[in-house]
């Protein structure tokens, strides 16, 4: 497995000045305790943690390992799962990104009163990605009062980054069945599925191929810890992405992951889908996304 010293030599390799990760988590170190404990929760029948943390390093130095890598541009990517949590999310990914210029301003919504004002107070203070977890959230997309959020969103051209598919847990509105209807409502919508939409790969991949805005992030999907979980990409679908590859951007999910962050990039090599794919997905595309030169 690929160590972190191998990163550079991966971007430099393809002339790349770095890579793009649109799918980084910094958060309110509170809730990032939690979010911690809940992986630390999962064990399997002999006891044995199965989904160990690797970076639990301080803020300060997560961020430093990030630019040492030569990540260009990251997220902060947090989300709300009750009413009264979204709006102070966004305040503190404001002052995140203020002193942290690679980090692209990051806020989340939730289903809630108000939701569509402070959505446009997050847009008019620069945040320029969004982030839901419909399983972590347990709330429909399709909520009557997230529909003028969703239009809000498409005329602005924010990109909103959706955990949609049903795993590694399946909610009650998670599934292609629950964000497709989104879609048809704003089809002009930045949506980004996470995970590959994971595991329901073919639907959203469908879904990126129908509608012109819709992307989809490879966090975790090729590595090693899915493969050994049983989720594993479809080879059908491989030779789809192989043809667009405009439609993939790298995310990785750090800190929160339980390999390397260069066990990534090493996944998305040994697919074998070429030099031109790879600038593609790990930075052209999400440059292009977040407005980089």
């Amino acid at each position: 497995m690929w160590t972190d010293d191998r990163v550079p030599r991966f971007w430099q390799r393809l002339g790349l000045p770095g890579i793009v990760d649109i799918h980084t988590h910094f958060m309110p170190q509170p809730v990032l305790d939690k979010v911690w404990g809940w992986f630390d929760s999962v064990r399997g029948a002999d006891g044995r943690q199965l989904w160990p943390v690797l970076y639990r390093e301080r803020e300060e130095d997560r961020i430093a390992l990030l630019r040492a890598l030569g990540v260009r541009r990251f997220t902060s990517l947090f989300y709300a799962h009750k009413p009264g949590m979204a709006r102070w999310l966004n305040d503190w990914g404001a002052q995140f990104a203020a002193r942290v210029p690679e980090c692209k301003q990051s806020a989340t919504f939730y289903p809630e009163e108000g939701v569509d004002a402070y959505v446009a107070e997050a847009i008019e203070g620069g945040a320029r990605v969004f982030k839901i977890h419909l399983e972590v959230g347990r709330f429909d997309a399709r909520d009557p009062l997230l529909r003028p959020v969703w239009r809000r969103l498409e005329r602005e051209g924010a990109v909103v980054v959706v955990h949609a598919g049903s795993g590694p847990v399946p909610g009650p509105f998670t599934g292609p069945e629950f964000f497709g209807p989104v879609l048809e409502a704003a089809p002009e919508l930045a949506a980004v599925i996470a995970h590959m939409g994971g595991p329901e790969y073919r639907e959203f991949l469908d879904m990126a191929l129908r509608y012109p805005n819709v992307r989809l992030d490879t966090t975790m999907t090729f590595t090693d810890f899915m493969q050994q979980m049983g989720s594993v990409y479809p080879p059908d679908c491989l030779e789809r992405i192989a043809e667009h590859p405009e439609r993939v951007l790298l995310g990785t999910d750090f800190p929160n992951i339980p390999h390397p962050y260069a066990h990534q990039l090493q996944a998305l090599e040994r697919l074998g889908l070429g030099d031109d794919w790879l600038r593609a997905a790990c930075h052209d595309n999400a440059a292009a996304l977040l407005g980089l030169p």
